[in-house]
C-alpha cells in the first residue's frame, strides 16, 4: 500500500501525543498488551486521573512523561486498510526545534495542532515556517481541545482565519481546518455529533485521501559513499541511488568525466538495474577518479558543482550565526568548510548567500531533498547548529588563482630562515603587544625578517570600520587571518598580537598556514590582575558601562586549550616571558 509520512507539530502542550495516542486506539491498532501498559501507565504517571492517557503511547522517554512534555522526536508506524503511514510526533518546545526540523525532513504532509484557546502562537508560525521551507505542501489544521470552549463554531472560524493570514505568505498547496478533542476523540478518526456544524473530513479521513504532489521527476542519481578495493582485481563505488533507476550500460557522468556503467553489485549478484533508496556497488566501464560524496548522475542531465549558493538557513544553536566565522557543512556524504554573510539568531529563518571551501554536487531542494539539504557543525565541538536548503548557485567566479614565478619556497631561501606566524592571545592589559615587541627585536637583531601585526595598531586602517560586536570581532581576526598567512607566504616571521577571544577564530588562523607554521601563545593574565595594570584605563570604563562588549567583563573570552606556549605572566617578567617564546620557535626551527 502507499505509504504516507506525516509529522505532528505545534507549540507545547497542544496535546500532539494525544492525538496520536488517540488515533491509534480509535483505529483498533493497538495490540493487547500496548492497551494494558496504557493502562497501567495510565494510573501510574498519567495526567488524567486513571482514565487513559494517550499520551503516554508515544512519549517513550521517562522525561516526557515526568513533565508531560515531548522532548526527542517520536516516530510510530501504522496502517489502515487505505493506507500505510508513518508518523513523527516532534517537540513543541522552542529549544527542541531541532527535532522538529529532523522530523519535518522527510515528511509528505503536517497535523499542525492549536490549541483552541490559545490561537496562532509564536511556534505555532515556527513550526508552520519551517514545515513550508522543507518542502511540506500539505497542512491539516487540527484546532484541539474545543471541548473546553463548548465546540464553539465561531471560536474555530477564528482561529482558522488567523491561521489562513499566517498561511497566505508561506508555501503551501493546501490548507484544511479539522475541529476536534483529542481527549474526548472527536472528528479524531469518526465524525461526531458535538461539531453539526462541520462537514468536512475527520482527521484519519484527511490522511487517508491526501495526495502529496510528487516531487519533478529527475534522472538517475548515485551517491558515493565508498570506494570499494578489496583486492587488486576489483574497483567498485558503493554508495545508494537517490533518485530515478541507475541501469547497467547507461551512460554517466562524475565530474567532468563522462563513462558508463559496467556493472551493479550486490551480495545476491549482479542487477540489470536499482531503483531509488536501493544500496549498491557501482563497477564503472573506465578508470574514473572517485571519492566519497561525488555523485553519478545521467550523462545527458547531471548534478550541478559549484561552491557558493543562495539558501534558506534554520539556526539552531544558542551561539549565533557570525558572519564570516568558519563552520563545516555536511551535504550528501561530504563535510567542507562554511561561511555565511548574515547573521542569525537562535530558531531564526533567513535567507542568505553562504560560501563552501570546495565545489560539491547539487540540485535545488525542491528537486532534491538529499543534495540540496545541509547541516551546518560548528568546527570545534562538531555539534549540529544549523540547517539550510539549497535555491540555486551563485554565479561562478571568474577569480582564478595566478601563477607566480617567486614562490614561497624561493622567498624561505632568499629570507634564509622558516616563516611562521606566532599568535599571542590574551586579555586585554595581559601584556601581548609588549612581549611580542620584544620578540621581534630579538629577532630582528639576530637577522630575521618579521613583521608585528598589533591589534590596536590595524584598527586605524584595516579594520578602522569594525566595531566590538562579535560579528566584528569574528571579521577582526578573519582579515588579521588572512593578512598573516600572505605574510607567511612571503617568507616572514609574523608577530601578531590581538585579544582573539574565539577559539574558532584562532583554529582558522592556524588552518590558513602549512604545518608547523603556526604557534600559539597563551599570555595567561587574571583578570583580576589584568584589571589592575589596566594601562588604558579601559578596565574602569567597562565597569562603570561606558565601554560595551569589552572582553573579560561583558563579552567571552575563551582561552586556548592546548596553545604552543603559555606564559604565566604573574611569574614571568616580559623580557623572561620573550625569551620563553624565542625558546620555542628555535625548538621549531624558525630561528
Amino acid at each position: 500500500m502507499e505509504l504516507l509520512r506525516f509529522i505532528t507539530c505545534g507549540s507545547v502542550d497542544d496535546g500532539k501525543s494525544t492525538l496520536i495516542g488517540r488515533l491509534l486506539y480509535e483505529s483498533k491498532l493497538l495490540y493487547a498488551d500496548h492497551l494494558a501498559a496504557l493502562e497501567a501507565d495510565s494510573r501510574r504517571v498519567g495526567t488524567r486521573g486513571g482514565e487513559l492517557d494517550f499520551a503516554l503511547l508515544v512519549d517513550g522517554l521517562a522525561a516526557e512523561r515526568e513533565q508531560g512534555i515531548t522532548i526527542d522526536v517520536a516516530y510510530r508506524f501504522f496502517a489502515t486498510e487505505a493506507r500505510r503511514f508513518i508518523v513523527a510526533d516532534t517537540p513543541g518546545h522552542e529549544q527542541y526545534t531541532r527535532n522538529m526540523v529532523t522530523g519535518a525532513s522527510t515528511a509528505d504532509a503536517a497535523v499542525l495542532l492549536l490549541d483552541a484557546r490559545k490561537g496562532v502562537l509564536a511556534q505555532t508560525r515556527l513550526h508552520a515556517r519551517i514545515a513550508s521551507l522543507l518542502g511540506i505542501r500539505h497542512v491539516v489544521v487540527a484546532v484541539n481541545k474545543l471541548d473546553l470552549l463548548g465546540y464553539s463554531q465561531a471560536v474555530f472560524d477564528e482561529v482558522c482565519g488567523e491561521f489562513a493570514e499566517l498561511a497566505a505568505g508561506l508555501d503551501f498547496t493546501e490548507v484544511t481546518c479539522v475541529p476536534m478533542s483529542a481527549t474526548e476523540g472527536v472528528n479524531v478518526v469518526g465524525r461526531s455529533e458535538l461539531t453539526p456544524w462541520y462537514d468536512g473530513p475527520t482527521l484519519l479521513q484527511w490522511l487517508e485521501s491526501v495526495r502529496p504532489a510528487p516531487r519533478r521527476d529527475v534522472s538517475s542519481r548515485f551517491l558515493v559513499q565508498w570506494v570499494n578495493r578489496p583486492d587488486a582485481t576489483f574497483r567498485g563505488l558503493s554508495g545508494r541511488v537517490l533518485a530515478g533507476n541507475l541501469k547497467r550500460d547507461e551512460t554517466v557522468r562524475l565530474g567532468n568525466r563522462t563513462t558508463r556503467v559496467a556493472r551493479i553489485v550486490t551480495m545476491d549478484g549482479d542487477l540489470d538495474e536499482a531503483p531509488t533508496g536501493k544500496s549498491v556497488t557501482v563497477v564503472l566501464a573506465d578508470d574514473v577518479d572517485a571519492s566519497r560524496g561525488d555523485v553519478l548522475g545521467a550523462a545527458d542531465d547531471p548534478p550541478g558543482i559549484a561552491d557558493s549558493f543562495q539558501a534558506k538557513l534554520v539556526w539552531l544553536n544558542e551561539t549565533g550565526l557570525l558572519p564570516g566565522r568558519q563552520y563545516l557543512v555536511k551535504i550528501g556524504a561530504r563535510t567542507v568548510g562554511f561561511t555565511a554573510t548574515k547573521a542569525l539568531g537562535l530558531n531564526e529563518i533567513g535567507v542568505d548567500n553562504v560560501h563552501f571551501d570546495a565545489p560539491v554536487p547539487f540540485e535545488s531542494y525542491r528537486t532534491s531533498r538529499d543534495l540540496g539539504s545541509f547541516i551546518v557543525l560548528d568546527r570545534l565541538s562538531n555539534a549540529t547548529v544549523g540547517a539550510g536548503m539549497i535555491d540555486f548557485a551563485l554565479s561562478p567566479s571568474n577569480v582564478r588563482w595566478q601563477t607566480l614565478t617567486v614562490d614561497k619556497r624561493a622567498r624561505i631561501a632568499r629570507n634564509g630562515h622558516r616563516p611562521c606566524v606566532v599568535w599571542l592571545t590574551g586579555l586585554s592589559g595581559a601584556g601581548k603587544s609588549t612581549i611580542a615587541d620584544l620578540v621581534e627585536k630579538a629577532l630582528h637583531a639576530e637577522g630575521r625578517h618579521t613583521f608585528l601585526l598589533d591589534g590596536d595598531n590595524v584598527r586605524h586602517g584595516l579594520n578602522s570600520d569594525l566595531g566590538f560586536t562579535d560579528a566584528d570581532r569574528v571579521e577582526n581576526i578573519r582579515r588579521i587571518a588572512e593578512v598573516a598567512a600572505l605574510m607567511v607566504d612571503a617568507g616572514l616571521i609574523v608577530l601578531v598580537s590581538f585579544i582573539s577571544p574565539f577559539r574558532a577564530e584562532r583554529a582558522l588562523a592556524r588552518d590558513l598556514v602549512g604545518e608547523n607554521e603556526f604557534c600559539e601563545v597563551f599570555v595567561d593574565t587574571p583578570l583580576a590582575v589584568a584589571e589592575r595594570r589596566d594601562p588604558k584605563g579601559l578596565y574602569r570604563k567597562a565597569r562603570r558601562g561606558e565601554l560595551a562588549n569589552f572582553t573579560g567583563i561583558d563579552s567571552p573570552y575563551e582561552p586556548p586549550l592546548e596553545p604552543e606556549v603559555r606564559l604565566d605572566t604573574t611569574a614571568l617578567e616580559p623580557q623572561a616571558a620573550a625569551e620563553v617564546v624565542l625558546q620555542r620557535l628555535r625548538a621549531l626551527g624558525v630561528c
